[in-house]
């Protein structure tokens, strides 16, 4: 091989976390001798220097918001540099590929993507499949240049802050849920991090101050084995270090054996895509559990002295007004008003490139918007749609306010039932959450 190749790895949005979508494959560029560069946005400025001198500029893109954040600066970076080669990887580069492609993005990555990079950048290949679900031989991912984790969301619990480290055992999901964008990619397939090298990850942050261990894979019980292996681990060598995960309501139930495990290993808290209490909605979502299902869930993870932090898609075209209320009430009725973030009340459907959802043939959509990344659709109710927008703005204002979870509840509350609520809001200030709000 030649001179080295100089590689800016950029990411635009990771939730709030230190990205493991540019560590990763900045460790493998790395130990193949190659010049990389990592920029992660949503913490830095751009790399302009680095950018203007770059051979090749790959932008991670594993959500929606981080692709729409990353089209402005693909178009800085083509005019920074003209002579670069642009490649985009990631969960939401396949299924945008057409979009990117006229933006002058040279190659498309999705799916597993460490091993291609590598390839590409090394000129062993001069093309890839957009979508590659091989199996990896991870390596420990290279962070050295990334910001300093006290720099990203932490975790808050009765008014302290742990410093929070992200890595993940798995990619892609077993199932099949409409609205997921991994579906598109993976289509009922995931693949697991070798536990030597998540539990190296893991080392290297708690090294660099990490107190707490954020697991980002999909769903963290796609291989129950796998996770408990690597949870006993954890917690064997770094007994006062706390995690969370994100598991199905369908696999808290039907692996309700390791519930006791994960509380005795130290999960803070699990997160839940509930996504609805109305179980008509659920079955267009193909999520695989009921409203009974989740209310068991919840009592289950109670027991064990878990705490589950829901999520919603509260606006879809199948909700309705009383189907709205009827999930706050839920809350209320639950005592979740704590344990939910905010802007979960007024998450509407997102219908990108590739959904499973337009299978369905009562949804109506309109042209796919190349700028928002969405197929565009209107509520029955036009009342339901400015409800939404609404919300949007409340719960941002009262983030800017620094209200609490319970007082935006009620306010969200007064707005949708028009009356403030009778029922005493209990302050959940001992709730475990992430400090940063999070978007798809």
């Amino acid at each position: 091989m030649g001179r080295p190749v100089r590689v800016v790895l950029i990411s635009t949005y990771d939730m709030g976390r230190q990205p493991f979508g540019l560590a990763s494959p900045a460790a493998w560029l790395r130990a193949e001798g190659h010049e990389v560069t990592t920029a992660d946005l949503s913490r830095e400025e751009p790399p302009f220097e680095a950018v203007r001198d770059a051979d090749w500029i790959a932008f991670h893109l594993p959500m929606h918001t981080a692709t729409r954040l990353a089209v402005p600066q693909i178009e800085v970076v083509r005019q920074l540099n003209p002579a670069a080669t642009i490649c985009c990887y990631g969960l939401y580069a396949p299924v945008n590929q057409e979009m990117l492609r006229a933006l002058g993005v040279t190659h498309i990555v999705g799916g597993e993507f460490e091993r291609a990079l590598a390839d590409l950048v090394s000129g062993r290949s001069d093309s890839a499949l957009p979508v590659i679900l091989d199996r990896l031989p991870f390596v420990t991912p290279d962070r050295t240049t990334l910001p300093l984790l006290g720099r990203y969301a932490g975790i808050m619990r009765g008014g302290a802050r742990k410093t929070v480290g992200y890595t993940e055992a798995s990619r892609g999901c077993k199932h099949l849920c409409r609205h997921c964008p991994i579906v598109p990619v993976y289509e009922g397939r995931f693949r697991i991090v070798q536990r030597d090298v998540v539990l190296a990850d893991v080392r290297q942050q708690v090294a660099a101050g990490a107190q707490h261990i954020t697991f980002g894979d999909p769903d963290f019980l796609n291989g129950p084995g796998h996770a408990r292996a690597i949870v006993e681990a954890l917690h064997e060598e770094f007994p006062a270090v706390t995690y969370d995960a994100t598991i199905k309501v369908e696999h808290l139930l039907n692996h309700r054996e390791l519930l006791p495990v994960l509380a005795r290993t130290g999960c803070l808290f699990i997160t839940s895509a509930v996504e609805s209490v109305d179980d008509e909605v659920l079955e267009r979502l193909a999520k695989g559990h009921t409203r009974a299902g989740f209310v068991e869930a919840l009592k289950l993870t109670r027991e064990y002295g878990l705490t589950m932090a829901p999520t919603f898609v509260a606006f879809t075209p199948w909700t309705t007004r009383e189907g709205y209320l009827d999930l706050l009430r839920t809350i209320r009725d639950l005592d979740l008003t704590g344990s939910v973030a905010p802007i979960q009340l007024a998450i509407r459907l997102l219908v990108p490139a590739g959904s499973k959802l337009l299978e369905l043939g009562d949804l109506d959509v309109g042209q796919f918007d190349a700028a928002a990344l969405t197929y565009p659709w209107k509520h029955p109710d036009p009342a339901m749609d400015r409800l939404c927008s609404d919300l949007t703005r409340l719960i941002r204002a009262g983030d800017k306010k620094g209200l609490s979870r319970v007082e935006i509840f009620a306010a969200i509350w007064e707005k949708a039932f028009g009356e403030f609520p009778d029922f005493h809001l209990p302050d959940r200030a001992t709730i475990p959450y992430l400090s940063e709000p999070w978007y798809c």
